[in-house]
């Protein structure tokens, strides 16, 4: 019998509780040894967090085994695969849809089970950075562009057009953006230009089938950060709370229902290098984490901000020499993923050849779960975690779009792309000696 992670604590619970039953005739003997019934809530607590020990080992084992079920290869463009988002499901209904963003300025859709090629969409001249799907209805995908506007793609639509452009200011590059859980806001982050770099808004709604109608913007936060916006991310369930992340160091936290940047900036964390993705994990989502381009790592506690307790959970300058790999390496780090169910934060990471590293991450250090090999030829660029059937989708410099599932069995087999594609693209790593630290409100 498989357990979800609640079965496995209420379990563990009743069980517990069944002992204490159990010997409660012995009440008396126990007694003797200074054991009364003022520590029955230890053991209940006790027991039941060893149970709950052992879902979290469930899911890593469930982790480690995942095995390619699907493959797509780019041949009549090769590109490499930036970044990966599939389409939300409406209630029980899983995802339908995947949206991959490529370096050759365009955006690719596929049906999610088969992999099946369905639309293009592209930015030329600009280039295309990052690609969400709406909430709420999974047939919109929205892309940022460095030509200073998001685009709103609606699959459903045979056209090429955007049905909604949100266009930025003069000068605006966007290198980053998201869309918050009610769809209400879009936010996207520009390179800087002289002085200036900028979080910019636009209300999303409204949008219509209409081509190319374009949106201005509501405003902009220009204080927080004085370099390129790497990375933004709205939290996964309350939509005014927003993390960004820069080449200057920082994350920073907002709640964007405040009337002007200054109170809407919660907290200021320093990663001491170049942010090249945040994320939020834990219960209720209440901490926040980045790595860097370095392939460092910082684990924030926001919930601790208003208390004396320490925000920072655990702070590694260089995964690579932290993390134990037997007969093999870490090259570089690709983001990470918070597992709800196991209420446990993982790292994903990888080797140059195509090996896929995933690492448990905790307060007293990470450590590898497992390695997903015979995938991809080259480096891994994106990834996407399906909690609702537990899958991961990933995709890499050899222009390989793969679908891992937990015992999965690859039924058509194709040849493995052995090419890494040539690309101008650069990294931008500046490494900053000030020290850690957080502004609280």
């Amino acid at each position: 019998i498989s357990f979800s992670l609640q079965q496995d604590v209420i379990a563990g619970f009743l069980y517990a509780i069944l002992i204490l039953v159990v010997f409660h005739p012995f009440v008396d003997l126990i007694d003797n040894f200074n054991l009364t019934y003022k520590y029955a809530p230890l053991i209940i607590i006790t027991l039941g967090t060893a149970f709950a020990m052992t879902a979290v080992e469930k899911i890593e084992e469930q982790l480690a085994g995942l095995r390619i079920a699907k493959r797509f290869t780019l041949r009549e463009e090769p590109a490499y695969l930036l970044d990966i988002d599939v389409s939300k499901p409406a209630q029980s209904e899983s995802s339908r849809f995947v949206a991959v963003s490529c370096s050759n300025k365009s955006i690719r859709v596929y049906n999610r089970e088969m992999l099946n090629f369905l639309r293009e969409y592209s930015s030329r001249p600009g280039v295309l950075n990052g690609v969400r799907f709406a909430h709420a209805c999974d047939s919109l995908v929205f892309s940022a562009c460095s030509d200073g506007t998001v685009k709103c793609w609606d699959i459903r639509l045979a056209t090429q057009e955007a049905v909604q452009v949100f266009s930025g200011y003069p000068s605006n590059a966007f290198i980053s953006f998201d869309i918050n859980r009610s769809d209400v806001i879009v936010c996207a982050g520009t390179e800087k230009v002289e002085k200036d770099v900028f979080l910019v808004f636009w209300d999303a709604r409204g949008i219509t089938n209409c081509a190319s109608t374009t949106k201005e913007p509501l405003g902009v936060y220009s204080e927080s950060h004085n370099d390129d916006i790497t990375k933004i991310c709205f939290h996964p369930d309350a939509p005014n709370l927003l993390v960004s992340g820069s080449t200057d160091g920082l994350v920073n936290v907002f709640d964007i229902n405040k009337d002007n940047e200054d109170d809407a900036l919660l907290s200021t964390c320093n990663s001491d290098s170049s942010v090249s993705f945040i994320g939020w994990s834990g219960r209720d989502y209440k901490q926040v984490y980045c790595m860097t381009h370095d392939e460092g790592f910082c684990w924030w506690d926001i919930a601790q901000l208003d208390t004396e307790e320490p925000i920072t959970l655990l702070h590694v300058l260089d995964v690579r020499d932290t993390v134990c790999i037997e007969n093999g390496s870490l090259h570089y780090l690709v983001g990470g993923l918070y597992h709800e169910k196991a209420d446990k934060l993982f790292l994903i990471g990888g080797t140059s050849t195509g090996n896929i590293h995933l690492i448990s991450c905790g307060t007293d250090g990470l450590s590898l779960v497992g390695t997903l090999g015979g995938g991809h030829s080259a480096t891994v660029r994106s990834f996407c975690w399906n909690l609702t059937d537990e899958s991961l989708l990933t995709g890499g410099e050899d222009a390989q779009l793969l679908l891992w599932k937990p015992g999965a069995v690859e039924r058509s087999l194709t040849k493995k792309a052995s090419m890494k594609i040539a690309s101008s693209m650069q990294k931008r790593v500046r490494v900053h000696n000030s020290s850690l630290k957080s502004r609280k409100k």
